[in-house]
């Protein structure tokens, strides 16, 4: 369980960290305490210790602070949802908290939350805005009629992350659009890109507990995962993985080199170019296209737990230079 303040990241910890902790260490303080108990006087033979009772101890305070916490919030009508799950990256929740959204941590995964929510658009005047909405594809589509717009054609691989494979199946649709306009004579060859640890088109079937770092396609079974598969033979192309550490590679290269702040998720485009490249499959020449999907700000978090640390120095201009190498 935990409290997570709403103005800002952090809370109160209840789960094997934090309050479990310190009654851990009490345990441990009051064996020391029992070892040298003549030094305060006071005879104890042979102290020694059960790891069991000591853990059972340590659950015991975690879960009558749980159940007080509980009281306290539902006695001031603090809305109380049990259950475990992972926050977004921070970032995306912004605008919506700002804008004074009613926001809920669903105790599941995507697709459970996703099942509720088309659920709920089909019984109430609700309309759901995420990839399975085709409003939202029309929009995404015109990408494509912008690339061709700036190179004069299609390119020849038009790599971009792929989580609820939205995005691919709007690319391919409006590069098909914009050929049929006469905008453009060839099509590219789709190239998608998911996690390793989110990878269920790569795999071949739904991934229950998705993990990775890029949060925006951490998804086991995408809403467009047959349109997304037909994009990639019907062009010619794939969808392949890469891993955590090949998005993060790629995240520090494109921000480094380009000075472009990209969220990892749309690394994953960069990183799988990377990897085709390394194995030969796009020729010297090629026109290449990656698309990143998202800003970097989107999830700060990761850039700050990823990145180097911050140098502590004193407010002197003689030491700001030593450390700069100037």
């Amino acid at each position: 369980m935990a409290i997570v303040e709403k103005e800002s990241l952090g809370g109160i910890c209840l789960n094997w960290g934090c309050i479990p902790t310190k009654a851990l260490l009490k345990s441990a303080q009051v064996y020391e305490y029992a070892k040298h108990a003549a030094d305060y006087g006071i005879n104890i033979e042979n102290p020694s210790t059960n790891f069991d009772g000591v853990i059972k101890r340590s659950r015991g305070v975690a879960d009558k602070m749980s159940k007080g916490v509980q009281f306290l919030m539902k006695k001031n009508k603090i809305d109380v949802i049990m259950g475990n799950g992972k926050l977004i990256a921070a970032g995306k929740l912004d605008k919506a908290i700002t804008d004074g959204a009613k926001v809920l941590s669903v105790a599941g995964n995507f697709e459970q939350a996703l099942d509720i929510v088309r659920e709920i658009v089909e019984k109430y005047p609700v309309q759901l805005v995420n990839s399975i909405n085709p409003f939202r594809l029309e929009g995404q589509k015109t990408g494509a009629f912008e690339i061709v717009d700036a190179l004069g054609e299609a390119p020849d691989y038009l790599a971009i992350p792929v989580g609820n494979a939205g995005n691919i199946t709007a690319y391919w649709k409006g590069f098909n659009e914009y050929r049929d306009a006469g905008r453009n004579n060839s099509l590219p060859r789709m190239i998608g890109f998911q996690s390793a640890g989110a990878a269920p088109l790569v795999l071949g079937h739904p991934v229950e507990n998705p993990e990775t770092i890029a949060t925006a396609i951490r998804i086991g079974n995408p809403a467009r995962g047959d349109q997304a598969l037909t994009a990639a033979k019907n062009s010619d192309g794939l969808i392949d993985a890469v891993t955590d550490k090949e998005i993060l590679d790629a995240y520090r290269l494109v921000a480094s080199v380009e000075g472009t702040f990209c969220e990892p998720a749309s690394a994953a485009s960069i990183a799988g170019v990377i990897k085709k490249k390394g194995e030969g499959m796009m020729p010297e020449g090629a026109t290449v296209v990656c698309v990143l999907t998202g800003h970097g700000l989107k999830d700060p978090d990761t850039a700050i737990s990823t990145g180097p640390q911050v140098t502590k120095v004193a407010a002197d201009f003689d030491q700001v230079v030593k450390i700069l190498n100037l």
